[in-house]
């Protein structure tokens, strides 16, 4: 579905009402709470925080430099373990003879945030990832002030951490609101730093990546089982599910939508 520069609801296919997990779609959302509960990063980290990150050095270096930031080691992580999502980044992994760690697992960016904000606003780092702890409530709280739709079910993501049940029209909403915000603000902080570093949000060969590469101003985010959302700095806004969970078609679909719109590709220089 397509929302159109002035809010409204420029084109749907199938049920856009209907709600589903986003899942890793919702993350540039729980990294505006988190910046708004007083988490203070780089930008190239704060990208990092709302990854699906694909566990190349770069990715790995910054869950390092979170975590010591506040004085915490990788065992803090309350994230499943996991290996890198990269083809090159899982090569060098195997290489070194290394298992399954909670540091490769995609969402570890997320979850040094996570930790991060929980001491920056003097919060329990102990169950950070029960949905009633003062981390998750507030942004349940902003997902649901950025969707403009409440949020009907709160189940656990593959990663341990809540995620949120919601429609693909809040989904394009919430983006779009974060795409116009003020780059002062903690939603543009959010965005500012994914656009800036997009390779930190996904990876170098990742399509999400890729994709705010290709479109200058156009903030996107992946989730698993078919999802991607994306929002234009001029007020546009696509957010796709796909029925079979695939993601081979997720980008296809979304720039296809888009360019019925009248909004087309601009390749970076």
């Amino acid at each position: 579905m397509v929302i159109a520069p002035d809010g409204s609801v420029h084109a749907t296919h199938g049920d856009p009402a209907r709600a589903t997990f986003p899942r890793s779609a919702n993350k540039a959302m729980q990294a505006v709470a988190m910046v708004g509960a007083g988490l203070d990063l780089s930008p190239s980290l704060l990208a990092l925080a709302a990854a699906s990150h694909s566990g190349e050095a770069m990715h790995l270096d910054g869950v390092r430099a979170i975590l010591s930031s506040c004085g915490l080691r990788e065992d803090a992580l309350g994230n499943a373990n996991g290996l890198p999502l990269g083809r090159d980044a899982l090569r060098a992994w195997y290489r070194e003879g290394r298992r399954s760690e909670r540091i490769a697992h995609n969402c570890s960016g997320k979850h040094s945030a996570m930790l991060a904000a929980c001491i920056a606003a003097g919060w329990p780092i102990d169950g950070y990832l029960a949905a009633d702890h003062p981390l998750q409530a507030s942004i349940t709280k902003v997902i649901e002030e950025l969707a403009e739709e409440r949020c009907d079910g709160i189940a656990v993501d593959g990663c341990g951490a809540p995620t949120h049940h919601l429609s693909l029209i809040g989904l394009a909403r919430a983006y779009r609101t974060i795409a116009l915000a003020d780059e002062r603000s903690p939603a543009g902080r959010v965005r500012s730093a994914m656009l800036t570093y997009p390779e930190m949000v996904g990876g170098t060969d990742r399509d999400v990546s890729l994709l705010m590469r290709a479109m200058p101003g156009m903030l996107a985010k992946d989730g698993a089982e078919g999802v991607i959302v994306g929002a234009t700095t001029t007020g546009w806004a696509c957010a796709v599910k796909l029925a079979d969970g695939a993601t081979r078609g997720r980008v296809p679909v979304l720039l296809a939508l888009l360019a019925a719109a009248g909004v087309g590709i601009c390749h970076r220089a």
